[in-house]
Formats: structure tokens, sequence, C-alpha cells
């Protein structure tokens, strides 16, 4: 692995957005009040993204009520307000921005009774209703880790249903919200398979934090555990260099390190990997895979 210095190494230099696709999409969605984690996460692959066909649309605010110390997203109390009117307004963004392949994500919203679950699965529903053939992927909070909850969603029939357990278990209360643990997210995992075992499974761990090769091995051993079916790896990036909630990089991984833990995973039996510096948990190299994944199954298990 390779050690941090004050520049990024040449593998992670992005370009900034410049097509015109673009600028209509985000100026749309700033009209509507809609917040994507493409945007609020400083995702280096919002522009190849929502050329592509994919977007995340981050519900429920812009403000989580954890403050996990990776997160670029604001933090803080927003007192149990919802747009009710959001699920409409994701769908006919979605129409506009001609996507075949939505993930929903969301704020953690522990401010409310249900911390929001049945708003997302309000989504999920609104969108299904209106493109039927729309394959929709959520990354979804903890919910801590409440089987009611998971069910809320899960029965809204997401196609793909990610949870991200970050990191490796020794670094996540460093890396955490002390609200969010990484046995409680594998048992996140664990519970959507119970409740439908044949929905796909989603996680994805950030490279960079410090990490040791046999944790991650653990870690990847443990979600084979509770039949994971995709991982994802990609570079951890402080979203600020200056903020003291900021967890700072530690490590720069060069890609081909990138690619032994791709191959390494897929030895132990992940359904599918992407692994790279840019890589995102919604990456679109994924989302790829996952479609035609997912059209197969609808063939042989209609719903």
């Amino acid at each position: 692995m390779s050690t941090p210095s004050s520049s990024r190494p040449s593998w992670l230099k992005v370009r900034p957005p410049t097509s015109e696709s673009y600028f209509q999409i985000r100026d749309m969605l700033k009209e509507l009040k809609l917040a994507t984690v493409c945007q609020e996460a400083h995702c280096p692959n919002m522009e190849e993204c929502w050329g592509g066909g994919t977007a995340t649309f981050m519900l429920m605010g812009d403000t989580c009520t954890r403050a996990c110390r990776f997160c670029a997203v604001k933090t803080g109390n927003p007192h149990g307000v919802l747009d009710e009117e959001e699920p409409q307004k994701v769908g006919y963004a979605i129409s506009q921005m001609k996507l075949d392949y939505i993930v929903l994500t969301s704020v953690d919203r522990d401010d409310l009774v249900d911390q929001g679950s049945l708003h997302f699965a309000r989504t999920v529903e609104t969108i299904k209703k209106n493109n039927p053939k729309m394959i929709v992927e959520v990354l979804a909070p903890d919910f801590s880790a409440r089987e009611d909850l998971i069910e809320n969603l899960v029965k809204a029939n997401p196609d793909v249903y990610a949870h991200n357990i970050e990191t490796v278990e020794e670094l996540t209360p460093e890396v955490r919200d002390r609200r969010s643990g990484y046995r409680q997210s594998l048992k996140v995992l664990s519970l959507v398979k119970k409740i439908q075992p044949k929905k796909y499974t989603k996680t994805s761990i950030m490279l960079g934090l410090g990490e040791k090769a046999d944790q991650l091995k653990r870690a990847l051993a443990d979600l084979r555990e509770v039949d994971c079916d995709v991982v994802t790896f990609g570079q951890y990036l402080s979203p600020t260099q200056r903020h003291a909630r900021h967890l700072p990089v530690k490590e720069w991984i060069h890609p081909d390190q990138f690619q032994y833990w791709q191959e390494e995973a897929i030895k132990m039996g992940f359904l599918y990997v992407a692994s790279g510096p840019l890589v995102r948990s919604s990456y679109k190299a994924a989302e790829f895979f996952m479609k035609g994944v997912v059209e197969k199954q609808r063939k042989v298990f209609p719903t």
C-alpha cells in the first residue's frame, strides 16, 4: 500500500464536470429541491454516471442525525421535517433524466419514529408504479437493525438492497457514529436475506483509513457469512482538509492493490466486485452488472 502525501496521486485526478447535460440536471434538481448523494458527498464520478443512465438520490433532506467522521453530509437535528411530495418529485426527476437504473439513499433519521423507513418505501413504490421496468437499488441506513423497519423497505420490492459496513471492525468506532456498529451493519444485511432470501445485497468498504490486510480479509469473510452478494472497494477521500470532525487519509492505495482485493473477494464467492480508487458504493460499473443480473432474475421469477 502507498503512503499518504500532501497531494493526491495521479490516479486520483478528476476533471470537473463540463457537459451541458450535467448542468441541466444540476439545475433541475436545485429547482425541485432534491438532494443527490452525488452532490452532497462530492462524488468524483458525477458527470460520468449522470450521462450514463444512473444517479443516486438522497431522500429525507440533506441533514443527517449521525456524525460519521468520513462523511461530507451535514449533521444536525431535522426536527421530524419530511417533504411528503418527495416521492413524486423524485419520480419526475427520473423521467427527465432518462434513467434506467436508480439508486436511492438517505440520511439517517433517528428523529423519526420509524427512522424514515416508510417514506423510503413509499418512494420505491412510487417509482415502481410509474415505471415497472425501472431497476431500483436502495442504499439504506441501518434503521438501528430493527427487523420491522428493514421489512418496511424490503416489502417495497427494491431490486438490490445495499447497506455499507464502510470499514473493518477494528476501525469502526473511530470512523463511524457511535450509533452505527460493524456487527449492527452485518445484522442488517442478514435480516434482508431472512426477510427475502432472493434479494440481492450489497455493501461497500473504503480503503486508506489505516486498515490492515488481515482485518480486511476478516471483514470479507464476515460478509460472506451473511450471504452478501456484491462488495465494492474505493479510496477514502477526506471531505475537508481542516475540519476536525473529518478523518485524514492515512494511505493512498495503489490501483494494483485494488485489483488484488477484487481478485481476493471474487475467490471468496461474491457475485460481483467493483474495486478501484474512484469506485463508490453506487458506482455505475456495479450498476451495469446488476442491471443484467436483475433482468435475468425477473425472467425466471416474474413479479
